[in-house]
């Protein structure tokens, strides 16, 4: 899995020098300053700590099965803004390197909020996932598909854990839908998911 994350600091240097703490008991892969620097922390073939309490389908150690990219971003806390264009190419071209390396699905490419919806809600709906797809970074549905299953059930099929089923739908939202992040099941959001399950070669009628 590649599991992206915002640092919800007010500065790279704050990130860092937690990331970097053993007294923290946190960690990541890699880190993407704003100007597009990026800062590996820890190799690819060690654990880091950046997953917390997640599930992803039948994933429950995330730590253990994926690489963790955090992009400097101040966060819902304290300020948060669009990410800049320089960071997001080198987040672009990060992501190939770690793609070109390990044979992650499409569908294995998550937020911080998709494996935990929960309790997290970065790297949050300003980021610009639908680039990324657009790069082959990802999945993100361009159109709507008909069907008649439900929200949840598309969401649990693809990878959510659906216990909470507003957190989840509201994780998917800020993913996918983020012109309204209410944790309600509607249908665009079905027929987004429905999209979606199509683009991995899910079942979704």
């Amino acid at each position: 899995m590649l599991v992206l994350h915002y640092t919800g600091m007010r500065d790279a240097a704050s990130a860092l020098a937690r990331l970097c703490d053993p007294a923290s008991q946190v960690s990541a892969h890699y880190v993407v300053d704003e100007d597009g620097t990026i800062y590996r922390l820890v190799e690819e073939t060690q654990r880091a700590w950046h997953a917390g309490v997640s599930q992803w389908r039948d994933i429950r150690d995330v730590n253990s099965r994926s690489i963790g990219i955090e992009i400097v971003n101040p966060g819902h806390d304290f300020a948060y803004h669009p990410f800049p264009a320089a960071q997001m190419a080198a987040v672009a071209d990060l992501a190939h390197d770690i793609l070109g390396r390990h044979p992650i699905p499409p569908r294995n490419v998550v937020g911080h909020s998709d494996i935990a919806p929960a309790r997290k809600i970065d790297p949050g709906e300003k980021f610009d996932w639908r680039g990324l797809a657009a790069q082959k970074i990802g999945l993100f549905p361009l159109a709507r598909e008909t069907t008649s299953r439900s929200l949840l059930d598309l969401l649990a099929a693809y990878g959510y854990d659906v216990r909470d089923a507003a957190a989840a739908i509201g994780a998917f939202q800020r993913h996918f839908r983020t012109s309204r992040i209410n944790g309600v099941e509607d249908a665009e959001c079905r027929e987004l998911a429905a999209a979606l399950s199509k683009l991995a070669g899910l079942n979704y009628e």
